[in-house]
């Protein structure tokens, strides 16, 4: 019988999930020979080709079936690394994040980090960033990650990853020239919102707001419903947004940072913990393999 060593895997699904060889590199330290060769170790012990390389980085369909064990695998191996090797920790982290990283890498994460770590009570509350931190200076948050802008920000370095700003429509939504640019947004203190408002305007795009919401949930369905369009960032926008728009009068939207806020002189044995994770977590999922479409490089 074969063993799967767990680094060719854990190689493997880095490459899949960043969508390219000198990015797993980039993650994993290693040079992108090092990666190649790796790759062709586990396609000669399997016997099977892992990609199509043909016409893009793709997997074929035994590389598929591998991707979906070699994730269960590593989340198994991870675990029990965790909660044998590691002392055990107890307590209870207060952690807000930004309201539209509910559907992104972020619930995963958390829920590894709670099999990781049993004994750790996480109360996550999710709200606008301009709320997060202020929360956080009074005292309601131990840990806070939220978005700020581009360059001027106040994350301390190796805190935050830097993400591009993009404009997101249902499939079939079309602007009407004729008419103002109808827009779904988060209420006042969105980061978001500051940048689609004043981009439109340096622009001299009349716009309207067709449907404000607090919620990523409310935000989706008005745009699923034509409603109007919106803007994400790249690590957050639903496949079901990833259109192939081709909307050249909308001006750019720019960058964001996405940080993380804490008390870096006394942290708890579990806000460490927990930052580490999230630490991460920022850095392997920064978009960097995200073929975006005309529309999405607006």
């Amino acid at each position: 019988m074969k063993n799967l060593p767990m680094d060719l895997l854990r190689t493997f699904v880095t490459i899949k999930d960043l969508g390219g060889f000198t990015h797993a590199g980039e993650i994993l330290g290693r040079s992108q020979p090092a990666i190649s060769l790796q790759v062709k170790r586990l396609e000669e012990l399997l016997n099977i080709q892992l990609f199509n390389r043909a016409g893009g980085l793709k997997l074929t369909e035994e590389g598929h079936l591998l991707y979906e064990y070699a994730c269960k695998i590593l989340a198994m191996n991870d675990t029990v690394v965790s909660r044998l090797a590691a002392p055990s920790v107890s307590g209870s982290v207060r952690l807000g994040t930004p309201n539209d990283f509910e559907v992104s890498f972020l619930p995963v994460l958390l829920s590894k980090f709670s099999q990781s770590y049993p004994n750790i009570t996480l109360d996550v509350i999710s709200d606008l960033s301009i709320n997060l931190r202020e929360d956080y200076k009074k005292g309601t948050y131990d840990l806070v990650m939220s978005m700020d802008e581009y360059p001027e920000h106040n994350f301390e370095e190796d805190n935050f990853i830097v993400e591009s700003l993009s404009w997101i429509a249902n499939p079939g939504f079309s602007i009407n020239k004729d008419q103002p640019i109808p827009l779904v947004l988060y209420p006042e203190g969105c980061i978001y919102r500051k940048y689609i408002t004043t981009a439109l305007n340096k622009a001299n795009i009349p716009w309207r707001v067709m449907y404000c919401s607090s919620s990523l949930l409310g935000i989706q369905s008005a745009i699923k419903a034509g409603l109007g369009i919106s803007a994400l960032v790249l690590n957050t926008i639903p496949d079901f947004f990833r259109a192939a728009h081709n909307f050249n009068e909308l001006p750019k939207l720019g960058k964001v940072t996405i940080g993380l806020n804490y008390d870096n002189a006394n942290p708890t044995p579990a806000v460490a913990l927990l930052l580490d994770s999230l630490r991460q977590g920022l850095k392997q999922n920064q978009p960097y393999q995200v073929p975006l479409s005309p529309f999405l490089q607006n």
